[in-house]
């Protein structure tokens, strides 16, 4: 069976990576690691100590691939990611994200780096769940549903979900916990990914879906 190692960024992406993920890869002979950041164990970090990570987990075991599940939103010129500068410059989000992902790609070991598939979220992993209207009616309690203007009115806004922006106030997980009392990441993010299904997440959300089209194609591990 293949091996792919999914670097995640806190415990919202790594519940998703084993719950929804990873019984789907299974059935394709592909199985699903996924390790927290560990300088932060959840938490975005600087560049160097995630590069660090990545050559480790390249190097530690030569049939695994290695790849990132990282949100944009929080992401800053602090963390000295490569080709942040260049980046910021390019107003189309998501070949913003193309270029922070070939920054990546470039920067680590090269005798490696084959197996190396970066990928940043845009903006952020919460956005993937604004795909369905009807699942939060359907999974959240009444009660507990209380910002559904603003939920359709983001649902009206934003036909691509990864294009819900980043602002503080504005971000997916935001609005979220605006709309949902008591919205907790973790338990909600894991609870309406899993009623949308993959399928329709990967529809409404194209980076995500090429992302998953190339963890898709690893076949065969390498020796």
């Amino acid at each position: 069976m293949n091996r792919i190692i999914i670097i995640c960024e806190g415990q919202t992406e790594r519940e998703f990576c084993k719950t929804i993920l990873s019984p789907y890869f299974s059935t394709l002979g592909i199985h699903i690691q996924a390790p927290l950041i560990r300088r932060s164990m959840g938490g975005i970090v600087k560049w160097e100590h995630l590069e660090k990570q990545i050559n480790l987990h390249l190097k530690g075991d030569t049939t695994a691939y290695v790849t990132t599940l990282l949100d944009y939103y929080g992401l800053n010129e602090k963390h000295e990611f490569p080709e942040w500068e260049a980046a910021k410059t390019e107003l189309d989000k998501s070949k913003r994200m193309e270029i922070l992902e070939n920054g990546m790609l470039d920067a680590v070991d090269k005798n490696y780096s084959y197996r190396f598939l970066p990928y940043i979220q845009l903006h952020e992993f919460e956005g993937l769940l604004f795909n369905d209207i009807n699942v939060f009616y359907e999974q959240i309690p009444e009660k507990e549903l209380k910002g559904t203007e603003e939920l359709k009115d983001t649902f009206k806004e934003f036909k691509n979900p990864e294009l819900i922006n980043d602002n503080k106030e504005t971000a997916p997980s935001t609005r979220l916990g605006r709309i949902i009392l008591g919205y907790d990441k973790v338990v909600y993010g894991s609870l309406i990914a899993e009623a949308i299904g993959l399928e329709k997440l990967r529809k409404k959300s194209p980076r995500f879906n090429e992302w998953l089209s190339k963890i898709e194609q690893i076949v065969s591990p390498v020796t």
